[in-house]
């Protein structure tokens, strides 16, 4: 367990640096970006060492595998969990029932499932509207121009909170362009929600240019915990 620590520290500090200097190309303050580690296809130990080394945010991607990771963890109270993933209708309560934030709203019917969810919980929950950057919508998210609309359904809900906008960037092309156009989605939101600042983008490949684009939460995994354990 003190080498996986002494593992996790190294990667961690080798992010916080990247970060570090991505801000300041930015002339930005780097404490106005937030790390969230991707524990997806990790164990429970993991998470509760991230922990122990100051982490306050974990994203998380499979319903089944979250779920049970909550109910293992030793730390459950110091860190915000985030989901990340593409929602089902038929999860969307049970992601309600453990996640803090769901990062992936990207219709109307998983955010009225999700509000419904939250007032039978008696629970407020802290949401983002994922934005699709690609035509494939492989990688989930609503159009760009649809994005207000969702948007003022969200703020119109009884239990959610529209923090900001989230998205994956293309497996093709230019990623800071493409988190440009999600800078342009979050602004028009903002104009009429103001409270909607959060901007989600930018994974252990590209966290450089979701700084320089305005990302003030980051998505990160391999950087970290390294490559995914086999699942076989």
């Amino acid at each position: 367990m003190t080498a996986r620590r002494d593992e996790l520290a190294t990667n961690l500090a080798g992010v916080r640096e990247r970060i570090e200097r991505a801000a300041r190309a930015a002339d930005r303050p780097a404490s106005d970006i937030e790390l969230i580690v991707v524990t997806k296809y990790f164990p429970a130990s993991d998470v509760d060492l991230l922990a122990g080394l100051g982490v306050r945010h974990i994203g998380e991607n499979k319903d089944q595998e979250a779920s049970a990771k909550m109910a293992d963890l030793t730390r459950r109270d110091d860190v915000t969990v985030h989901f990340i993933g593409q929602l089902q209708s038929n999860k969307v309560a049970h992601v309600t029932s453990y996640a803090d934030v769901v990062q992936s709203v990207d219709r109307p019917k998983i955010a009225n499932a999700m509000d419904r969810a939250a007032e039978r919980a008696g629970r407020r929950l802290e949401v983002l509207l994922q934005v699709a950057l690609d035509d494939s919508g492989g990688r989930g998210g609503v159009a760009p121009e649809d994005a207000d609309a969702l948007a003022d359904l969200l703020v119109g809900s009884g239990s959610l909170t529209l923090r900001g906008v989230m998205a994956v960037a293309p497996r093709e092309g230019d990623p800071r362009a493409a988190f440009a156009r999600l800078r342009e989605v979050a602004h028009g939101i903002r104009a009429n929600h103001p409270d909607a600042t959060w901007i989600s983008a930018g994974m252990s490949g590209d966290l450089e240019d979701a700084v320089l684009e305005g990302a003030t939460h980051l998505r990160v995994g391999t950087a970290i915990l390294g490559s995914r354990p086999s699942l076989g």
